[in-house]
């Protein structure tokens, strides 16, 4: 090989590597504003965070960095859609002050409603979980097998695990459908629990 050929060698090798850079760039914060919305409209369901920042290879901040951009673009655009995070998903939904033409569009979503003793079993899991079945009962004072089962067949309650103690009882905690089926974020926005038998029959 001659000095010619070495040289031409080079520049090939360098061309190579310079488009091989420019393919591994990274992408800009609005191109992965625009990805993550495809991803989720896509989906059309609730989305983990962690699968979203597997897909673009993003740590935590960087995601709940993106969270904020697309949260405040919704918003200040006034967009037909807003995006809907809880602590561990992600989700488009509508805005909820178009509900009005929605309806007159969509027969109104007929959801399950829930007996009083299912919603006191939910509300004794939301507030003190993780608990087990004996927990509950102790609180309510009478038995909740069939209001758990009925909670897990829902989706608001799930299993977390096992109690370390003896017989090892199943712990149970709520899900993210339980936040979205009443309108919370996460947890920290639960009402704080009523002191006395008065303030709770309010």
């Amino acid at each position: 090989m001659n000095l010619t050929d070495m040289e031409e060698n080079r520049e090939i090798t360098g061309s190579t590597a310079e488009a091989e850079e420019k393919t591994t760039e990274r992408p800009t914060k609005e191109k992965l504003v625009g990805a993550l919305e495809s991803v989720l409209f896509v989906t059309g369901e609730p989305i983990p965070k962690a699968e979203v920042a597997r897909i673009f290879e993003l740590s935590g901040p960087e995601l709940d960095e993106l969270i904020g951009i697309m949260e405040k673009d919704y918003i200040e655009r006034k967009r037909g859609i807003r995006l809907y995070s809880t602590g561990d998903t992600l989700q488009l939904v509508t805005d909820p002050g178009n509900n009005e033409w929605l309806i007159k569009l969509l027969a109104p979503p007929q959801e399950k409603n829930l007996s009083e003793s299912i919603m006191e079993t939910l509300s004794v899991i939301a507030y003190r979980q993780p608990v087990t079945r004996a927990d509950i009962e102790a609180v309510r004072g009478v038995r909740c097998e069939y209001a758990v089962s009925q909670l897990i067949k829902q989706g608001f309650i799930k299993e977390l695990g096992r109690k370390d103690v003896v017989g090892r009882p199943m712990l149970f905690g709520t899900t993210d459908a339980f936040l979205r089926r009443f309108g919370l974020h996460d947890l920290s926005e639960l009402p704080p629990m009523p002191e006395t038998e008065e303030e709770e029959e309010q």
